[in-house]
């Protein structure tokens, strides 16, 4: 259980990182989320969080902007009163011809995925402490490009992996872990069980079907938990087998 935790899940408005604020939320922390636009969305799992017991905050900041990154870590901790956990969710899913893509999406998808993760991640050491948690969220397409025109969705979440890595020996010594957790596809709005390319994306699986943002967010939990102590720097793919 985390109670008398706080977390911070960013890109928590819908989606994976939804699930995961209501989920680590029923386990008894207090969650703060971040969101760009979908304010409505956003209090409405807020609300979610505050039925099951717990404390909720949702804090507008943009993904690509570092200094409203780093502001929601100190939102968190002035509003919430600590941080132990940070979940690095938010993100995008660029998709198309190699030729096609631009500098501008480059950037724009480096600084989502990654240099969000970094900022972030140095942000929240400043107050993570003794069991302090961060979990990073990556993609099965970081360990196994499946098909086409995924080249710069791959690059920016392999990217994690070294980050994940770094952040483990750099905060191993004050007894806090980071982890990597590689969702396959997932019945989210970007990528539903029902979409044009599911039967497609199914067929890469062992066990011929989507996972659910909440098979995800079980997984987030436990890494943040108490029984993930001695968990660190590694990555968990949970994706019905697309990585078999």
């Amino acid at each position: 259980m985390l109670d008398g935790q706080v977390a911070l899940v960013t890109g928590g408005s819908r989606g994976i990182g939804a699930a995961i604020a209501r989920r680590l939320a029923a386990e008894g922390a207090d969650v703060a989320i971040t969101y760009h636009r979908a304010a409505e969305r956003a209090n409405a799992v807020v609300a979610e969080i505050k039925a099951a017991g717990a404390r909720g905050l949702a804090i507008p900041a943009e993904a690509t902007d570092a200094a409203a990154l780093t502001q929601a870590v100190e939102l968190t901790v002035s509003t919430l009163g600590r941080l132990d956990i940070l979940v690095n969710n938010a993100g995008i899913a660029p998709y198309g011809p190699l030729e096609d893509v631009t500098l501008a999406d480059v950037d724009r998808t480096l600084a989502i995925h990654t240099r969000a993760s970094f900022v972030l991640a140095q942000a929240a050491a400043r107050h993570l402490t003794e069991g302090g948690r961060i979990v990073n969220i990556g993609s099965s397409l970081a360990e196994r490009v499946t098909s086409p025109g995924w080249t710069l969705y791959s690059t920016s979440k392999s990217a994690l992996i070294g980050l994940t890595k770094g952040l483990a020996r750099d905060l191993g010594p004050r007894g806090i872990t980071a982890n990597l957790v590689h969702p396959g596809s997932t019945d989210t709005e970007m990528n539903p069980a029902d979409g044009p390319d599911a039967a497609a994306e199914r067929a890469h699986t062992a066990l011929d079907r989507y996972c659910d943002p909440d098979d995800i967010a079980a997984t987030v939990a436990h890494l943040a938990g108490p029984g993930a102590r001695n968990i660190t720097g590694t990555s968990i793919t949970v994706d019905a087998g697309t990585t078999a």
